[in-house]
């Protein structure tokens, strides 16, 4: 099949594909229904495997694809589950580490290429940990092609075992379009309710665990406290840290709210000065990757995928520096020059990103290669 064909060429069939997902990860949960729409759309037969409530909220079966409700868990009954639904498929195709092992023992052994996604990093510390790099050499070693969505998870792929690992071509889903106002004419009004309305106004979002550097970002909100006028950092996100993080603020006295789980990044974007990512590892960043596109200066830490996502369109810092932190930004609120140009560095970069069509192609043309029958 041709990556960009609607029909199967020649009699052959419909290319029959499973995509299994755990559920836990938001960015892989858009990209497998981002993916399932566009294989969909050009003639394949998508059965997306993952728990009710992702469907529930990425609405799979809404791109065309069959869903079947397969729980997070690895027990014998999930498993059966899985191998039912991939007896007859061309291809299996798992997203992220868990649904990954899943699908190696769904599978046992069969000859069906399996292609795996690594979307991002597992954590974990002490047994867990030692338990998480066999579930990664188990995985990288039964699949067929390994797909990284950064080029250090493509070498993590390779030291593990894998025997055939790519760079994947991943997009930032296209969002549904929003109400249609003005979004010049809605800053000041988000600004006002967000408390910034004559002082900067920083962005950073994630979860608020021990990975996201949150309390780097505190520790440099001290220094901004002298600032005139004093930025106020806005923190989208919920999580385990948040009491912690919250007492710290009330003691410390710190220009810092904690907004929870929100689910209007665009709009706080159009609100921001500036956006930050203070993360210990990222892949590719959903908050990096709305920020260039926002036109949102971005200072993000220099780890795992982020220098190959934004190339010199943002300023980059160590992990876990929060003077370094504080003095970038300092720098940029006070250099407008500087935040222009990366603006418009932002938004060459952002042009040169895969769209969703070439992911679409690239992932069909792996398909292709592992499906197609051998011409002697």
């Amino acid at each position: 099949m041709s990556p960009l064909s609607s029909n199967a060429p020649h009699g052959r069939p419909p290319l029959r594909t499973v995509q299994v997902l755990g559920g836990g990860n938001a960015g892989g949960s858009a990209h497998v229904r981002s993916l399932s729409a566009g294989l969909v759309a050009r003639g394949v037969r998508v059965t997306v495997c993952a728990p009710v409530e992702a469907d529930r909220a990425y609405d799979f079966a809404g791109t065309g694809a069959g869903h079947v409700h397969v729980p997070r868990s690895s027990d014998p009954a999930s498993v059966a589950a899985l191998r039912a639904v991939c007896a007859d498929a061309d291809l299996v195709h798992a997203h992220g580490l868990h649904a990954s092992f899943r699908a190696v023992l769904a599978l046992g052994g069969r000859t069906t290429p399996l292609v795996v996604t690594w979307h991002n990093r597992a954590y974990a510390e002490g047994a867990r940990a030692h338990l998480m790099r066999l579930l990664e050499r188990r995985v990288a070693r039964a699949a067929t092609v390994v797909l990284g969505t950064s080029p250090d998870l493509v070498d993590r792929a390779r030291r593990t075992g894998a025997r055939d690992a790519r760079l994947a071509a991943v997009t930032l889903p296209r969002r549904p379009p929003t109400a249609p106002d003005d979004p010049d004419r809605l800053r000041p009004k988000a600004r006002a309710e967000l408390g910034a309305t004559e002082r900067p106004l920083l962005l950073a979002a994630g979860p608020l665990d021990r990975h996201r550097g949150h309390e780097t970002l505190l520790d440099a909100a001290r220094a901004w406290r002298d600032l005139d006028p004093a930025p106020l950092v806005v923190v989208a996100g919920e999580g385990p840290l948040r009491p912690l993080l919250q007492r710290r603020i009330e003691t410390e006295r710190l220009p810092v709210r904690l907004l929870g789980h929100r689910e209007d990044l665009p709009e706080l974007l159009a609100a921001a000065d500036l956006a930050l990512l203070t993360s210990r590892w990222e892949s590719r960043s959903v908050l990096a990757q709305e920020a260039l596109h926002a036109g949102v200066p971005l200072v993000a830490t220099r780890v795992g995928g982020i220098p190959h996502l934004v190339g010199d369109a943002a300023e980059l810092v160590p992990y876990g520096d929060p003077s370094a932190l504080a003095d970038t930004v300092g720098r940029l609120l006070v250099d407008p020059s500087r935040r222009d140009l990366l603006r418009e560095r932002g938004a060459r970069q952002a042009a040169g990103w895969p769209t969703e069509d070439e992911t679409v192609a690239q992932v069909l043309s792996v398909y292709d290669e592992l499906t197609q029958p051998m011409i002697l």
